[in-house]
């Protein structure tokens, strides 16, 4: 195949419709692969300027530029577990959009997601405590788990959570912390050369489901 990059867009809506093509590809068994070559490896030694920032789960199914059928230098990534915003996170996607000018950042959650049973789990009546460095990931996905229980602070039973619900709540949390949090990338997205989609993976099928989008895309 060919790895000769396809004209590089420069709107929020050109790349989310590109990235949309690419994930096409591979749910359909057919990616392209582009943008892997030695040319193009060469092409980066000096400078980088990413189709866009994808801002994902550690989840080692949860492979960016395999899912989107983009190659070097096409995807800024941002992981850690849950996708949850700390203070790294959010400095690395500020990176990719004042410096690298990226014109989209994908929240990108799926299902099945460790994380965010952890959290569900947590919240169970005899559950036991977790390591601090996890447990100050899996507190931020809490929330998502209340609101899905409607509870407040009671022990819930775990086995009763559906545990995708929590997963969406979870990811609208992180779109909206995002924005709110960073007045770089909300002044962005009011001036139209940023956008915020946050999606769902689905790991059987390979698909990309939008959920939310902030800006126009």
């Amino acid at each position: 195949m060919s790895s000769k990059p396809s004209p590089f867009p420069k709107t929020p809506a050109d790349t989310w419709r590109e990235l949309r093509a690419g994930n096409a590809r591979f749910v359909a068994g057919t990616p392209q692969h582009p943008r892997q070559d030695v040319e193009r490896r060469a092409s980066l030694t000096e400078t980088q300027r990413p189709l866009v920032s994808i801002f994902g789960c550690s989840d080692s199914r949860l492979a960016a530029e395999i899912i989107f059928d983009v190659g070097l230098g096409d995807a800024f990534v941002v992981r850690n577990a849950g996708q949850v915003v700390t203070p790294s996170a959010l400095g690395s996607l500020e990176y990719a959009v004042g410096i690298l000018q990226v014109p989209l950042i994908i929240v990108l959650a799926h299902d099945g997601c460790g994380a965010v049973r952890a959290a569900i789990d947590s919240q169970g009546a005899d559950a036991a405590p977790l390591p601090p460095n996890i447990a100050g990931l899996v507190d931020k996905i809490v929330p998502a788990v209340r609101k899905v229980t409607g509870g407040q602070g009671e022990a819930i039973d775990p086995a009763h959570v559906d545990s995708g619900f929590v997963g969406r709540e979870h990811l609208r949390n992180t779109v909206a912390e995002l924005v709110a949090s960073s007045e770089m990338i909300s002044d962005a997205i009011a001036a139209g050369t940023l956008a915020v989609v946050g999606a769902n993976y689905r790991l059987l099928e390979g698909r990309v489901e939008t959920d939310v989008v902030v800006g126009a895309v």
